[in-house]
């Protein structure tokens, strides 16, 4: 039988910068191709070409890094149903792995040890319509839900969808990240203060630290 594969954009070491763990040295296991095209996409170069690569072949380079945490994104992982069997072949070799989703693709048979990080997205985003509420009910306390706002309206919306669905109690955390280049940080933080609610507010630190280069 021939060995799994998938399409890989690029494998690097790097500060995650986003979610709980921010800040933490983290190798990134970036897959191609995406169904959503939200407006404010930051990795398109990840929607095309890619390379592809034998399971065995990505984890032999995450290993070279020697970190104990794994990020798989895209992209949107999930679009390649082999994802499934990477996240589990790193989770059986023992590292801390996190799966960034778009929230449009069900993340039922995602091995439980993974942390999904997960989108609720936004009306900006111009993708709010794919959002699978179904996923809702198969998140556990130590993955998280992620809003990006664009607006003072997306805020609102996202506002609302805390009470809503009951998303402080479903999750361990909820992130409310300002859009880069739409939204400032402090009128964000402001909102959030101002309205008292239960949710990290972040910045994308890669962003602040290396813009939107590749690699990072």
């Amino acid at each position: 039988m021939e060995q799994t594969s998938l399409k890989i954009t690029e494998i690097f070491h790097s500060l995650q910068g986003e979610s709980s763990t921010v800040g933490l040295p983290t190798v990134f296991v970036r897959l191609t191709g995406c169904p959503l095209r939200c407006h404010y996409c930051d990795t398109e170069y990840a929607f095309y070409g890619g390379e592809r690569k034998t399971l065995t072949q990505i984890l032999d380079e995450v290993a070279v890094f020697a970190t104990p945490r794994v990020c798989v994104t895209g992209g949107e992982p999930l679009a390649q149903k082999s994802c499934l069997e990477l996240l589990t072949a790193l989770c059986d070799r023992g590292y801390a792995v996190s799966l960034e989703t778009a929230g449009a693709l069900s993340v039922a048979d995602v091995d439980p040890r993974v942390v999904k990080v997960m989108d609720l997205k936004t009306p900006a985003s111009g993708e709010a319509h794919r959002n699978l509420y179904d996923n809702l009910s198969l998140l556990q306390t130590t993955d998280q839900i992620k809003f990006v706002i664009c607006d003072r309206q997306d805020y609102e919306w996202a506002r609302l969808k805390l009470d809503e669905l009951s998303l402080p109690e479903r999750v361990g955390e909820i992130l409310f990240s300002p859009s880069h280049g739409s939204l400032q940080g402090k009128e964000l933080a402001e909102w959030i203060l101002e309205d008292r609610l239960p949710v990290r507010f972040q910045l994308q630190l890669h962003k602040l630290l290396w813009n939107d280069t590749p690699g990072h």
